[in-house]
């Protein structure tokens, strides 16, 4: 099973309406069975649903559906977080909207996750959450040190350690240090493993040479992530696009990750 999130840099009808932009996103998302797209515009879900059309119509017989967030954000600027995932080869099993409410430390989101938890459908297999995260570079370091907090509660809530932690953390440069990096819980627990290492870059500007993607999952779940299998998915390589038309697409690339298939007890 291969998850992946990409932040598409301001995804929304406009961008699908540039077409060789849209087609290859589509491209980018039939790869996985379950991506997250960060940095989303699409409250009337339009071009969600333009998109799920595109996935839907393809002859690989594959189908989609999707959960979107709500706008997510202070003020004005408000973002959403889209599941986009294959209906043959997982379930969802409930949504949670982190409500970023606790005594002391509220609000230390600025666009506080959407949770989705979901099992595959191969035979035995155990339910796990996809937890994506876009941060405000300026509060990066703080917004990463509370998934900790957001763990803690899926784990009451859900019963459950089987967690994926993936997106846009600009968890590099000059947001997060590598002195920052060992304030930050999700870092120092031994029982998380980053899967991107730091010296990976995931932007597509080559002006940049950062690890701002990341994947971070509990050690419950890390022996079933396939070996090496956690990597940037260079999409101008992949597609042949200039530094223009990758551009066009994001300033990012996918990060994917990939698990086992569990097998069926004789």
């Amino acid at each position: 099973m291969k998850i992946a999130a990409f932040n598409a840099r301001r995804f929304g009808i406009k961008k699908c309406s540039n077409e060789k932009v849209f087609s290859i996103i589509t491209s980018i998302v039939s790869r996985y069975d379950i991506i997250v797209i960060l940095e989303v515009f699409d409250s009337k879900e339009k071009a969600t649903k333009r998109l799920l059309s595109k996935l839907n119509s393809s002859k690989n017989g594959n189908c989609y559906n999707y959960i979107l967030s709500k706008p997510l954000g202070r003020g004005e600027y408000k973002e959403q977080y889209l599941f986009i995932y294959r209906e043959d080869a997982v379930k969802v099993q409930e949504v949670y909207q982190y409500e970023d409410q606790q005594e002391q430390d509220e609000d230390s989101f600025a666009r506080e996750p959407c949770i989705v938890r979901f099992r595959s459908k191969k035979a035995g297999s155990k339910d796990f959450a996809v937890i994506p995260i876009h941060t405000t570079p300026k509060d990066s370091v703080q917004e990463i040190d509370e998934l900790y907090d957001v763990f803690l509660v899926v784990k009451q809530k859900w019963k459950m350690q089987r967690v994926i932690f993936i997106g846009d953390f600009n968890a590099d440069g000059a947001y997060v240090s590598k002195r920052k990096m060992k304030s930050i819980r999700l870092r120092t627990d031994p029982n998380f493993h980053w899967l991107i290492d730091d010296d990976v870059d995931t932007t597509a500007n080559h002006s940049t040479d950062c690890s701002y993607d990341r994947i971070v999952v509990h050690d419950e779940i890390v022996d079933e992530i396939v070996p090496g299998s956690a990597k940037v998915f260079n999409i101008q390589e992949e597609f042949e696009l200039t530094d223009a038309e990758v551009l066009a697409v994001s300033d990012h690339y996918p990060v994917e990750v990939e698990l086992k298939e569990r097998r069926k007890k004789k």
